[in-house]
């Protein structure tokens, strides 16, 4: 949830209003999510959902990864970018919402595109050599710091990653935070942020964007 949506959802219509149009089949997919699943909050969202698409279209990627696919929106965002070639990667471990995803992937004009796994993306980066040209990572945050220092390797110059929910609702201010998922994407934040090989910026995008490019 964004913090207009939560604090001022005037100005989350007015954002949403005075953005571009959203696909049809991303406005099905967005109503489904909300229907069938336990935690439709957890879908991209119209907005960050714009923003991936723009992003890609930059940067025309010829290989994308996402880890965390949920029920595909983010993916297909990022897929309307992909260079003729190209192809994206998405990894979840829910074999359950698995479906839906399927559905929406087989409905799109990216079907011949996307490579949807089932399997833990640690173990995959483990065993993969490919390089990716854009990244985005929204699962798992108890292992952002792992996901961090498994996908440098994986990037070039120009690459750009992106890691969800980096603000954790506020909790990233509060001094010795019990939790263990804002002790670590407090620690992602700082990681990212001495990194020299980076440059980088958070977005106060609906729970927060950290935005990051290899030099």
């Amino acid at each position: 949830m964004s913090f207009f949506e939560e604090n001022c959802p005037e100005m989350d219509r007015y954002l949403e209003n005075s953005a571009s149009d959203e696909p049809e089949i991303l406005r099905k997919l967005r109503r489904e999510t909300y229907l069938k699943t336990t935690q439709p909050h957890m879908i991209s969202g119209y907005q960050q959902g714009r923003l991936l698409t723009i992003i890609s279209k930059i940067l025309q990627p010829s290989n994308i990864l996402e880890i965390g696919t949920f029920t595909g929106y983010a993916a297909l965002c990022m897929a309307e970018g992909l260079a003729d070639n190209g192809k994206l990667t998405t990894l979840d471990i829910n074999e359950d919402l698995a479906y839906i995803p399927r559905k929406y992937f087989a409905e799109s004009g990216f079907s011949s595109k996307i490579n949807f796994l089932i399997q833990d993306a640690k173990e995959f980066l483990k065993k993969s050599d490919e390089v990716y040209d854009l990244v985005f990572i929204d699962a798992d945050k108890e292992n952002y710091v792992e996901y961090f220092k498994l996908i440098k390797p994986r990037l070039k110059a120009g690459s750009v990653v992106m890691f969800d929910n980096v603000l954790w609702y506020g909790k990233v201010l509060e001094d010795n935070p019990k939790q263990t998922s804002t002790q670590k994407i407090k620690e992602l934040n700082e990681m990212i942020a001495k990194d020299a090989d980076f440059e980088n910026l958070i977005l106060p995008l609906r729970d927060g964007l950290n935005v990051l490019r290899r030099k």
